[in-house]
C-alpha cells in the first residue's frame, strides 16, 4: 500500500481493518468518531517507517570510533547519576540526555505527582487491566508481539521476569515526585527507552526482521499505540471493574503519561492531554493493524504458565491455580470469545469479575467519598503493590533489567 508521498507502507497497514473496527467499537462510541480520519491514518501509516531519532543516534555511536563512540558504562552511570557525572561525553550520548533532563514548559509536576496518586489509588485493578486488556489484548495484533518472541522478552522461562518489569515500571513512575529528572520514575522509564533503541538498532540491520511487512522494529507508531494502552486503555478498564473515574482523575492520569511519553520519544503531537483524543487516536491505530500471529498465542499462554511460577506466601499451588483461573475469567469480560480464541486461550465464564464489581463500586463509588474510606483504599493499594511485587520477584530485588549489548 502507498500514500500520496508514494512512499511505500508496510504491508502489515490495514490489513485487516474491519476487524481492528469491531474490535474497537468501544472505543468509536466513547470518542464519538463519525468518520475514519484519511490524514491520521495516512500519518499512522508513515510513522511505522519512523523511529526515534535521538535514541537511535546513541545506538549508532555504539559502534563510532575514538571519542565519538558510546559505552554501556556511559549509559549506565548517565542513566544513574545525569550526564554530568559523565567525563568525556560523547556528543550523542550528550544531546540524548539534555534532552530529557529539559522538562518541558507544558509539565505540571503537581499534575503528574496527582496522577501518580490517582494511578496508585487503582491498586490491583490498574495491575488486572494492564495485564488482561493491555498487554495480552495486544497480542490480537501482529508485529510487536513478533518482536517479543524475537528477542525472548514475553516467552520461556523470561515470562515472569518480564511482566515483574513491566509492573514494576508502572510501580516506580506512580511515586511521588519520581519523575523529577534523577529520581527513580524519570530514571526508568530513560532506561526502557535507550533498550529500545539498542533493540531497535540491532533488529534493524540483517534479515532478522522483516521490515516490509512490520515496519522498523519499534517505531514511532507502535510507540504511540502502547502509550495508549497505558492511558486511555487503562482509564476504561478500571471503569469496566467498577472504580470510580472522575474528570480530574483522568486528567491527572493522562498528563502522567503524556510526560511519560515524552521521555519515551513518542511524537509530541501524539501525546494528549484528554483521554477522549486518545481515545480517537486509539480507534484509528486499530484500523491499521494486521490479524493475530502465531506469536499472539504464544506469549498468551505463556502468561498463562507463568501463573503457575508465581510466589505466594501461603498454599502457594492453591493460590497459583486460583490466580491462573481467576486471570481467565476475567479475560472473558475483557477480550470476548472471540479474543480468547484467537489467542488459544479457554473460555471460563466470567465469575471473578462479577464478583469484583460491585466490591469496587462500593469502595470507591461509596466509601471513596468520605475520608476514611479514601485512606482505606490507599492503604488497600498499596498492600497490593507489595504482593504484586512479591509474586513476580520472591525474594530478589525487584529491578528491571540491564540494557542489552548486542
Amino acid at each position: 500500500m502507498t500514500i500520496d508521498t508514494g512512499q511505500v507502507l508496510p504491508t502489515r497497514f490495514r490489513a485487516q481493518e474491519a476487524r481492528g473496527a469491531s474490535i474497537g467499537r468501544v472505543l468509536k462510541a466513547v470518542a464519538r468518531v463519525k468518520e475514519v480520519d484519511e490524514d491520521l491514518m495516512g500519518l499512522i501509516g508513515r510513522r511505522l517507517m519512523e523511529r526515534d531519532e535521538l535514541g537511535a543516534d546513541v545506538a549508532r555511536a555504539m559502534g563510532a570510533p575514538g571519542d565519538q563512540r558510546v559505552t554501556m558504562a556511559q549509559i549506565h552511570r548517565a542513566v544513574a547519576e545525569g550526564i554530568d557525572a559523565v567525563p568525556d561525553t560523547p556528543p550523542a550520548l550528550r544531546a540524548f540526555f539534555e534532552h530529557v533532563e529539559t522538562v518541558p514548559a507544558w509539565v505540571d509536576m503537581d499534575l503528574v505527582n496527582e496522577g501518580a496518586r490517582i494511578y496508585r489509588r487503582y491498586g490491583r485493578n490498574a495491575a488486572d487491566v494492564l495485564l488482561q486488556l493491555s498487554l495480552i489484548g495486544g497480542y490480537r495484533f501482529g508485529g510487536p508481539t513478533d518482536l517479543l518472541v524475537a528477542t525472548g522478552g514475553l516467552s520461556g522461562d523470561m515470562t515472569m521476569r518480564r511482566l515483574g518489569e513491566t509492573q514494576k515500571w508502572g510501580m516506580a513512575i506512580s511515586e511521588h515526585d519520581a519523575m523529577r529528572p534523577g529520581h527513580e520514575g524519570f530514571r526508568v522509564t530513560v532506561h526502557v527507552r535507550l533498550m529500545h533503541a539498542l533493540v531497535n538498532r540491532r533488529f534493524e540491520t540483517g534479515d532478522r526482521w522483516d521490515v516490509g511487512r512490520w515496519g522498523l522494529p519499534i517505531n514511532q507508531t507502535d510507540q504511540a499505540a502502547t502509550l495508549g494502552l497505558f492511558n486511555g486503555t487503562l482509564l476504561l478498564g478500571v471503569r469496566a471493574l467498577g472504580v470510580r473515574v472522575t474528570r480530574a482523575d483522568s486528567r491527572a492520569v493522562m498528563h502522567l503519561w503524556k510526560y511519560v511519553g515524552w521521555l519515551m520519544g513518542v511524537n509530541e503531537d501524539w501525546l494528549f492531554d484528554e483521554e477522549r483524543e486518545q481515545h480517537r487516536f486509539s480507534y484509528h491505530v486499530l484500523l491499521a493493524q494486521d490479524g493475530v500471529t502465531e506469536a499472539g498465542p504464544q506469549l498468551s499462554n505463556a502468561i498463562l504458565d507463568a501463573q503457575l511460577q508465581l510466589h505466594h506466601r501461603r498454599f502457594p499451588r492453591i493460590a497459583r491455580a486460583y490466580e491462573r483461573a481467576r486471570l481467565l475469567s476475567m479475560l472473558r469480560v475483557f477480550l470476548g470469545r472471540q479474543g480468547l480464541r484467537d489467542l488459544g486461550l479457554p473460555v471460563r465464564l466470567p465469575w471473578a469479575t462479577a464478583a469484583l464489581v460491585p466490591l469496587n463500586v462500593v469502595r470507591y463509588h461509596v466509601l471513596g467519598r468520605t475520608s476514611w474510606g479514601e485512606a482505606r483504599l490507599h492503604r488497600r493499594a498499596a498492600r497490593a503493590r507489595e504482593t504484586l511485587t512479591f509474586r513476580y520477584f520472591g525474594p530478589d530485588e525487584a529491578e528491571i533489567g540491564r540494557l542489552p549489548t548486542g
